[in-house]
């Protein structure tokens, strides 16, 4: 197995080093293994340096890395919504908070003490990414986390579906590469969903929100599929956890009546305003209900899901590997997991070669030629 994106000419910057942060375990051996089929040239046993972030009785930690990272170009793997690592303290089993991993990401760093010739985080949902404006007298989470990150040599960002991308523009001298999974999730739901038509005629692509238009905008165009779209309607004279609560969600767009839907957002969290539209879309005839959302948290359980799914509301939701997923979602007749570890392999490797990713980053011909041979086939049938 090759990666075509570099040549035998493309310099390599570094010695390739993965860190795998705790919670990260599963999804670095895939990127480790995928890493050693394109680079037989190396024959290298692992590419997985290991470090350890021990903590204190009284919940302190430490970072200790195992192995010399002097000159290594450094991939760390940093997922801060795994709550499923835990640690104990003065007695009590805590669950890790994203400010714990986010402590234990500094500590990684710290640990080299500047030895590493370059240092990228992988961190596929940014944290603290939903605080990523100010509207009253409220911090800036993630443009401080930026900020942090660059002072302490961190010298490129990877992050996936970037709650508003502009957060970039707090670290503007430094890389960050947002990654859209558009290519995955098509070709996740031509594999699980065999009899889905992708022709205008029988899809619409539905934005939840206003906020995700340009996501859907990027579907509608490559497959060539109508685009709709709900505003929730906010109740602003309330607060109910942290944020105002949702009225109604309004649809503007075309008619769905008969039609297949897939339903594209960044993430799910409780669930309740994928469900509402759902229930919407069932009111005005869709068809089957589809559901793409690189982030799976439900932070309310599953018990909603499922359901959704037994009423019929759902047919299938589509989520990534990228971050901790529920233990039970694999049990689920309604959950489809697509596997991100080849692409970020792909991303890997070819940074390490310095060559770009250009192509990665917008795979429209891939698209394209997944889409015609979905119709060949089922002309074919």
């Amino acid at each position: 197995m090759m990666n075509s994106f570099i040549t035998d000419e493309s310099p390599i910057v570094g010695k390739l080093s993965i860190i795998s942060m705790k919670g990260c375990e599963e999804i670095t051996a895939r990127i480790d293994d995928y890493l050693k089929r394109f680079r037989t040239y190396e024959n290298v046993d692992t590419y997985v340096t290991h470090v350890n972030c021990p903590r204190f009785g009284t919940g302190e930690g430490k970072c200790v890395i195992d192995e010399t990272v002097r000159g290594h170009d450094i991939y760390i793997i940093c997922d801060v919504f795994n709550h499923g690592v835990t640690y104990n303290m003065y007695g009590y089993e805590n669950h890790m908070s994203p400010d714990d991993h986010y402590q234990d990401l500094k500590r990684i760093i710290a640990a080299m003490g500047g030895k590493a010739r370059r240092i990228t985080v992988v961190m596929p949902m940014l944290y603290e990414g939903r605080q990523h404006r100010r509207s009253s007298r409220e911090s800036l989470d993630a443009a401080l986390m930026l900020q942090e990150l660059e002072s302490m040599g961190v010298t490129n960002i990877i992050t996936f579906e970037a709650h508003d991308a502009r957060i970039s523009n707090a670290i503007p001298l430094t890389g960050f590469d947002d990654i859209q999974p558009t290519y995955q999730m098509i070709k996740a739901i031509t594999r699980a969903v065999p009899d889905i038509s992708l022709k205008q005629a029988d899809t619409v692509v539905i934005s939840p929100d206003e906020g995700g238009m340009s996501r859907c905008m990027y579907y509608s165009s490559v497959l060539k599929l109508d685009l709709g779209m709900f505003y929730k309607r906010r109740d602003y004279s309330q607060v109910v956890n942290g944020k105002n609560p949702i009225v109604a969600h309004e649809y503007l767009g075309r008619d769905v009546n008969g039609k297949d839907v897939i339903i594209v957002d960044d993430m799910i969290s409780s669930g309740e305003s994928v469900i509402d539209v759902a229930k919407n879309l069932k009111s005005r005839g869709a068809k089957r209900i589809f559901v793409f959302a690189s982030f799976g948290l439900f932070t309310s359980g599953l018990e909603s899901f499922d359901e959704a799914y037994a009423d019929g509301l759902i047919n299938k939701i589509f989520t990534t590997n990228l971050i901790y997923r529920n233990p039970g979602l694999k049990t689920r007749e309604w959950y489809y997991e697509v596997d991100m570890s080849k692409y970020m392999s792909l991303l890997i490797d070819t940074l390490n070669h310095d060559e770009t990713i250009s192509k990665l980053l917008n795979p429209m011909s891939k698209i394209q030629t997944l889409v015609a041979a979905l119709e060949k086939q089922h002309e074919t049938e």
